[in-house]
């Protein structure tokens, strides 16, 4: 008998995303087994507004690296920035979102959980935000087959699903075993602005993964970026779908 479950995360403070991503699971009848990758908050405005939502629908939620220096009201949000302007904006995004995120949201992204891992079928699934090894840790589609073949082997994990590079893929290893990236809600990087989830269908020893892609009120997303002093810049990525 298969099992499957909707995969979704990276959402970064952008409500008319999630809103669109949650209408279209209702139109298909995803209303069950809703898992998040994390991130909730961080480049978008509306953190405490995509919070309540998940807290409202009682998701199982994993702590990402923004939701961890978030909760802890820190100046690091554990990112990787290649230039020293992406850092600033970066900076700046980290101290907007402090500023704006209530302290009852902020200890309820204290509260969140490391991993997930799950019994489908005859396979053990892992869900986490960056690796199993580190929140912040970037696993691309490039990875190497033998790293990515260790990490699975030090986690137990017959199919690992990870989010935090906001580009979504289904890399079966050599193996047999499965790396899947659940692409991102709030904030995608592959030059597709329309926002990411995914099914994971298991049946048996047999994996699918379905991954959708959901129109949103881009606009909304990024005016309401332009209106407060969160750096424009991300209001533009939003649009382009480069992150």
């Amino acid at each position: 008998m298969s099992e499957r479950i909707t995969i979704f995360g990276d959402i970064h403070g952008n409500l008319p995303a999630l809103e669109a991503v949650f209408a279209d699971m209702a139109a298909r009848g995803l209303d069950g087994r809703l898992y998040c990758l994390g991130d909730l908050v961080g480049y978008g405005t509306f953190p405490n507004e995509v919070i309540a939502a998940i807290r409202a629908r009682n998701i199982p939620t994993i702590a990402g690296n923004y939701d961890e220096g978030v909760g802890d009201n820190s100046d690091d949000c554990g990112c990787a920035y290649r230039s020293e302007e992406a850092r600033q904006l970066g900076n700046r995004s980290i101290a907007w979102t402090n500023a704006h995120t209530t302290d009852e949201h902020k200890a309820y992204l204290r509260s969140l959980l490391v991993s997930i891992p799950l019994q489908m079928g005859d396979l053990q699934v892992l869900l986490v935000h960056g690796s199993p090894r580190k929140v912040n840790e970037y696993l691309y589609e490039d990875r190497p087959i033998a790293s990515m073949e260790r990490l699975l082997d030090q986690c137990g994990a017959d199919v690992l699903v990870c989010g935090h590079t906001h580009k979504p893929y289904h890399r079966v290893l050599p193996s047999g075993r499965h790396v899947i990236n659940a692409g991102s809600v709030g904030k995608p990087k592959d030059n597709d602005p329309r926002a990411c989830y995914i099914t994971l269908t298991i049946d048996g020893l047999q994996v699918s993964v379905d991954f959708i892609r959901v129109p949103y009120d881009v606009e909304r997303a990024a005016s309401a970026i332009e209106a407060t002093d969160m750096p424009h810049e991300f209001a533009e990525m939003l649009r382009k779908g480069t992150g």
